[in-house]
């Protein structure tokens, strides 16, 4: 007697898959808007040193709890690539691993700077070693890698700009999710691009804002709610994996 064929596990299912990549990007969004907005704009003083150097004294734990939500935050983000890339990969490999190298590009680039945004608590810390320094210039140095963090967000933005648009063309093609996410994704990716020229950015900075923000916040929806209709991505990714043996992509000799 034949064994019977496995069924597929739950966790195996691909509504589930993109229900857990909703709950990464909802995390990756809240923490992010938390750490920025409610950390890093209120303690930093772009053009004053010395009260940024307060501030950060002062709110010491504030500024230690954003640094833990920048990290929990890449960790959200990362999880979050992992489980886009099994959902897009049957519609097309190459594009979707192309989002995978963008997006992991944004993250080493952004985690990179975090460090920088941990370090002014190791410059103000009163160390004794620190003490040939005037106050004036450690406040300073403080700023500077306060800025040097700014500069490597502003980098990453690029990436994820890249990664976004890829991303939203894989959506678009997909058939499994609405096309319209897809549009908005790509709209929101453009949006990003405008930090190749940070000028221009901070000129669109509230458009750039609220058209990723409602690109995401519509795919963080669609995900949560309905997930991916899951027979159109099995036949997606069944087409997917008769491809590589179809008659027309044999070698055949001259």
């Amino acid at each position: 007697m034949l064994p019977a064929t496995p069924q597929a596990r739950p966790a195996d299912s691909p509504r589930r898959r993109a229900r857990w990549a909703g709950v990464a990007y909802l995390a990756t969004l809240l923490l992010g808007i938390f750490a920025q907005a409610f950390v890093a704009d209120r303690l930093i003083v772009g053009g004053s040193a010395a009260a940024t150097a307060a501030n950060i004294l002062q709110h010491e734990s504030l500024f230690r709890a954003g640094f833990a939500a920048y990290l929990i935050e890449m960790a959200c983000q990362l999880t979050m690539i992992a489980l886009f890339y099994t959902l897009l990969r049957p519609v097309d490999r190459t594009a979707a691993a192309i989002v995978v190298v963008l997006g992991l590009a944004g993250c080493v680039v952004k985690l990179m700077g975090r460090v920088f945004f941990y370090s002014p608590l190791l410059v103000l810390g009163g160390a004794r070693y620190l003490s040939v320094f005037p106050n004036e210039q450690l406040q300073a140095v403080a700023l500077l890698f306060l800025r040097i963090n700014h500069t490597a967000e502003t980098v990453a933005v690029v990436f994820f700009g890249l990664y976004t648009i890829v991303q939203g063309y894989l959506i678009f093609r997909s058939t499994f999710l609405p096309r319209a996410l897809g549009v908005l994704n790509c709209l929101g990716g453009l949006g990003w691009l405008t930090y190749l020229y940070e000028p221009l950015a901070r000129q669109l900075l509230s458009l750039v804002i609220a058209t990723a923000l409602f690109g995401a916040a519509a795919t963080v929806f669609w995900l949560l709610v309905f997930g991916v209709d899951e027979q159109k991505w099995r036949s997606v990714a069944a087409e997917a994996d008769r491809a590589p043996s179809s008659p027309s992509a044999e070698i055949r000799p001259a």
